[in-house]
């Protein structure tokens, strides 16, 4: 068994130009699609959840003056972001119906050719 060959061969695949396939394309059509709603539903799934945090310490005076005014900017930072975080999944959804509604078109016409491939 000659190893050098099989060295060669393997490092010649990774430079091979490469056929691209129709589920492949689709693939990337599809997460195409849902890739705004996905970085639009963590970013704002994080901002909200930080916004929450900061309300909780301000409010439980771990951070800032310990005040009545801190406290109650406080609860009020904390309702903003368990509010910015209960709208986040609907949010979501209706980014993801649009994405989809986008690239509908693309991808049922790419899927049928495939299922008649």
């Amino acid at each position: 068994m000659n190893t050098d060959k099989i060295y060669a061969e393997s490092i010649a695949n990774e430079y091979a130009a490469k056929a691209t396939s129709k589920v492949l394309s689709l693939k990337k059509l599809d997460a195409k699609a849902k890739r705004p709603s996905k970085i639009f539903s963590y970013t704002f799934g994080i901002v909200s959840a930080l916004i929450l945090g900061i309300g909780m310490c301000l409010s439980m005076q771990v951070i800032g003056s310990g005040s009545v005014a801190m406290t109650a900017f406080g609860i009020v930072l904390g309702l903003v972001g368990i509010a910015g975080a209960s709208v986040n999944y609907p949010l979501y959804k209706k980014i993801l119906e649009k994405g989809k509604q986008k690239y509908a078109a693309d991808v049922i016409a790419l899927a049928k050719e495939i299922s008649e491939d």
